[in-house]
């Protein structure tokens, strides 16, 4: 989505450095949970590595999002978030977004694609978002969004193709470095890599020589294709059902991710179901599809991971509970 004429003037594309994310996570520090970090003996034998997991699926709204939306809105104007913020959203940003506004006092538009989990569409209606649907493809959400914008005049706060956004996100891998400062890497989610993109800034710049790891489903590779190729690559055509990582890297992010991020790794859905569960039981942590995939990439085998301290971003745990995919359904 261009956000070239609705995004305000502050947040025009240059990527946020290292005093932005910790300016960032001053600004938002009393609004957010500071998310524990967990280890599991029982992985840490399955892999010889030692596993340490930032569990953001226990953030305020279940997901790393509430970081970048409340940067986000806590930094406009007065006159600029009186107008009240508009996004489109599958559900965490939106959700995220929400609440955020809700809490600057201000109203929020969520554009949503109809085939958005309900879970979801619940959770941002709960926080006071107001939800426009929309079809599940991007020239719709333009539109739609355009739409809403024209009849209400609210800003736009695009999920990643934004700075403060980005740094807010950043913000997750500024705590787990304190908490956690001798990492030999990170490995974080990526889809639209506004996420992967924060912690990648962060990281190398608070310890340059810690690796960062991006990983995504292989029925979404884009990220993959897009950093082997050196150009934006279109998103795949197959389905996954991590919902939450199908987005399309931008400019700004595809920039940051060439000069931060180490690699890729993609795992199948058989792999992200099978974190999934071990995450349940093991550690009794409810993870989205989403926010196991960077643990699937590391249990699986996707990394050298063995005798390495290893940060995992659980990036979120909103999922419809009627719908728990390695629940066998009875007939």
């Amino acid at each position: 989505m261009s956000t070239a004429q609705t995004e305000p003037a502050a947040t025009a594309a240059a990527a946020p450095n290292l005093q932005d994310i910790l300016a960032a996570h001053e600004r938002i520090r009393a609004q957010i949970h500071r998310t524990p970090v967990l280890t599991s003996e029982s992985l840490n034998a399955m892999t010889g590595a030692q596993f340490f997991f930032k569990c953001e699926n226990l953030q305020k709204t279940g997901s790393f999002k509430f970081r970048g939306a409340t940067n986000a809105v806590f930094s406009l104007s007065d006159e600029e978030a009186r107008r009240g913020i508009v996004t489109v959203s599958s559900g965490n940003h939106g959700a995220a977004i929400s609440l955020a506004a809700r809490r600057r006092g201000v109203p929020a538009w969520i554009v949503m694609p109809r085939n958005a989990p309900r879970a979801k569409r619940e959770a941002v209606e709960a926080y006071g978002g107001q939800v426009t649907e929309c079809e599940y493809n991007m020239e719709s959400r333009d539109a739609v969004c355009k739409s809403v914008q024209d009849r209400t005049g609210a800003i736009l706060i695009h999920p990643y193709n934004n700075p403060r956004v980005i740094a807010g996100q950043g913000t997750a891998a500024v705590e787990l470095l304190e908490q956690v400062p001798d990492l030999d890497m990170v490995i974080a989610p990526v889809s639209g890599g506004g996420l992967l993109s924060g912690i990648a800034i962060a990281s190398k710049s608070l310890r340059p020589q810690i690796r960062v790891i991006g990983a995504e489903p292989k029925n979404a590779d884009d990220a993959f294709r897009s950093l082997a190729s050196g150009k934006i690559e279109p998103t795949a055509k197959t389905e996954t059902i991590a919902d939450g990582l199908r987005a399309v890297l931008c400019p700004l992010t595809f920039s940051i991710l060439q000069k931060n991020v180490d690699e890729i790794a993609m795992v199948t859905e058989e792999e992200i179901l099978s974190a999934m569960r071990l995450l349940w039981e093991r550690m009794k942590l409810i993870v989205e599809p989403s926010g196991a995939v960077p643990a699937a990439a590391a249990i699986h085998g996707k990394i050298p991971a063995r005798d390495k301290r290893i940060g995992i971003v659980l990036s979120g745990g909103n999922l419809d509970l009627d719908q728990i995919p390695f629940v066998r359904k009875q007939v």
